[in-house]
């Protein structure tokens, strides 16, 4: 714990003097609207104390930020993996150590993420959950044209219809009315989904989108190619995430509520 504090204290005050230094703003200038002396603001930019609350919150106003701006980086999977359990998957266990961040808060907002990260095979089968749980208030437009815009389409076109093969695997399931209700449901708007969008494209010549971090030769990668799932193969998706992945998240998250 005691780590951690020095930690994000570390990482606030770099944070801070850096958002001073590009705003243009001297050290006198901004203690005096912190109400503090330069001195002393000056040993909390060299980690040498800290900002009170009502410092920290005049800081996020004055320099128009969010609160994960100041988050150490090293948070970054724990803070993702987060956003995932509040957003359905259930299964995952959320770290304590790690600030809420607003910009993950949206479903819409986890799985663009969480598809352009690709940090972990149990992140990204976390999001068959996540569409589970918030399908009647996604609104897939705006999450095809987000991921478009960044060259993501099809990766949510892979994860889309791997978690409709999963749900069809549940639904073969005896399943609580409430649970199969919910399945089905979600299992329709996805198909639906997929039909708008359409399928991939591209001829023999397309490049794959390798997913899975770590591939560090041509040998590895073309044996992933070979082995991956017809719906990897169809996407153009290097991956060894498989369907049964998808839907081993389901029963996880369903189990874990």
């Amino acid at each position: 714990m005691i780590a951690l504090t020095q930690s994000l204290r570390g990482a606030i005050a770099q944070r801070a003097r850096r958002l001073r230094q590009e705003r243009r703003w001297t050290q006198a200038a901004l203690a005096d609207r912190l109400g503090l002396s330069q001195n002393r603001l000056s040993e909390i930019e060299r980690g040498q104390g800290s900002f009170t609350a009502e410092q920290f919150l005049t800081l996020l106003r004055t320099f128009n930020v969010q609160i994960d701006t100041f988050a150490p980086p090293a948070q970054a999977a724990s803070e993702l993996q987060n956003a995932l359990a509040r957003a359905g998957a259930t299964h995952l266990a959320e770290a304590r150590d790690v600030l809420p961040t607003e910009r993950l808060r949206e479903a819409l907002t986890v799985i663009r993420e969480v598809l352009a990260s690709a940090q972990s095979p149990r992140q990204v089968t976390a999001l068959a959950p996540v569409l589970v749980n918030n399908i009647d208030g996604l609104n897939f437009a705006k999450l095809y044209a987000d991921v478009h815009s960044v060259g993501l389409t099809g990766r949510l076109g892979w994860a889309v219809e791997n978690t409709v093969r999963a749900l069809a695997g549940e639904l073969a399931k005896e399943l609580p009315p409430r649970w199969r209700i919910r399945y089905s449901r979600t299992k329709v708007a996805l198909e639906q989904s997929l039909s708008a969008v359409g399928r991939p494209g591209g001829g023999p010549a397309a490049v794959d989108d390798i997913l899975d971090p770590g591939i560090a030769s041509l040998e590895t990668l073309l044996l992933i190619k070979a082995e991956r799932s017809a719906i990897s193969r169809r996407w153009r998706i290097a991956t060894r995430i498989q369907p049964e992945e998808f839907q081993q998240a389901l029963e996880a998250a369903r189990g874990s509520l």
